[in-house]
């Protein structure tokens, strides 16, 4: 039974949506402020959340701060929700760490859907049992790790399989509906901005410059590359 935080203010959608994903057979905890979130999650209770559904607009800590602060402390899938389709409140939250996004009002199939799709990004992907190595950065198929300069660099389920798939194929241009479809599942109804955001975020963390990429190259009008330089 996976187990779900949902953050959300307003107390009937909150309820609403606690009693959906409890009968699709969710185990549900419930905040209502950024702060009780952030409490939850560094209790005991906390450790067995397997994702966080996250409304963006919450009183106190906002739910962009709550990612970037979660994000911070975790590798834990978070869906964002909002009740905006403002293309600024998207890719601000993208950028603060959220995997996926889903526009209020929702309705239970597609947040189920969005859910699943996830948990799915989150499990251990088959791996083959090879070590590459480029320059400062060294990717570990088999054990699903990496590191930069030898320390280790955390990357949330996304952002590794993004890195992992790009890498497959050194000097191969990937589309970001290619990305989109293979990273985030085939039957994702998304858009390139996940993608952008997720580049943007890794790069962040094994670039030695983000602005002059030397590993994740964009392809203006294509995609992107992988090609250490």
């Amino acid at each position: 039974m996976p187990h779900v935080l949902l953050i959300e203010d307003d107390a009937a959608v909150r309820d609403g949506m606690e009693l959906v994903l409890r009968r699709h057979g969710y185990d549900v905890d419930t905040a209502a402020t950024g702060e009780e979130a952030l409490d939850l999650l560094d209790s005991t209770a906390g450790k067995a959340v397997e994702l966080a559904v996250l409304d963006l607009m919450l009183p106190g800590i906002d739910g962009f701060e709550v990612c970037r602060r979660l994000r911070a402390r975790s590798t834990l899938p978070v869906i964002m929700l909002t009740a905006r389709g403002d293309d600024s409140d998207i890719v601000r939250g993208l950028e603060a760490g959220a995997d996926d996004y889903v526009v209020k009002p929702v309705t239970a199939p597609v947040l189920e859907a969005r859910i699943k799709a996830a948990l799915r990004r989150a499990e251990p992907q088959p791996a083959h049992p090879e070590r590459s190595e480029y320059t400062g950065l060294a990717l570990d198929r088999a054990g699903l790790t990496v590191t930069k300069n030898g320390a280790p660099v955390p990357l949330p389920p996304i952002e590794l399989r993004l890195l992992l798939e790009l890498s497959a194929s050194p000097g191969r241009v990937l589309s970001r509906e290619q990305l989109l479809e293979r990273v985030w599942d085939h039957d994702f109804l998304g858009d390139s901005r996940l993608v952008d955001a997720a580049v943007g975020r890794l790069r962040a963390k094994i670039e030695d410059e983000a602005a002059r990429p030397r590993y994740i190259q964009t392809v203006r009008g294509f995609g992107y590359r992988f090609g250490p330089i």
